[in-house]
């Protein structure tokens, strides 16, 4: 059975800190913005914990690397640390799924077999790796508007884009294992 409590949480730790930071930078400026979104993700990471005791291991994972790049950010007053974020946090990603592949286990098997139920290996490896391409191609195209666009413009490909764009390719992969 589908928790909607945890699902909505969820969504709330996922995607509130990104909403805030797109809020408090139209209004004010990037460092603000930045500001705003490690309370925002600390804030949400501690109500997750309090509510479902509970934090998945990739939402830790980015919570650590906005502290770090977040505060980097801040002390040296240089937005290239905050820019460069997606692009660790999407290669971190790429890297651990390949290297799971490889090893013979695919993490994508271990993180979704409750609600997926494959029993064969060549569909999880599958799977994996065409999240691991994705993650590798969200890293290239993030480092190609950070260092071509504005500051305006990689705020738009960071919160709408990127974030409608992973959400289309998740749909995309539905389609597909609903094929097999």
């Amino acid at each position: 059975m589908i928790n909607k409590k945890s699902i909505f949480l969820k969504s709330m730790v996922d995607y509130s800190p990104l909403i805030v930071f797109l809020i408090t930078f139209e209004i004010k400026d990037l460092m603000t913005a930045t500001v705003a979104l490690i309370i925002t993700t600390l804030v949400m990471i501690i109500t997750s914990l309090i509510l479902i005791r509970h934090l998945p291991l990739t939402i830790l994972i980015n919570t650590i690397i906005i502290g770090i790049f977040g505060c980097l950010t801040l002390w040296f007053n240089d937005e290239t640390f905050i820019k460069i974020k997606p692009t660790i946090i999407y290669s971190l990603f790429a890297l651990i799924l390949s290297s799971s592949v490889l090893l013979g286990k695919p993490l994508l098997k271990t993180m979704l077999s409750k609600s997926l139920s494959f029993n064969d290996k060549i569909v999880w490896n599958s799977m994996t790796i065409r999240f691991a391409i994705f993650f590798m191609v969200m890293a290239i195209t993030n480092e190609i508007i950070r260092r071509s666009f504005t500051t305006e413009i990689w705020i738009l490909w960071k919160v709408p884009g990127s974030l409608s764009i992973v959400f289309l390719f998740i749909v995309f992969q539905i389609g597909l294992i609903r094929r097999i």
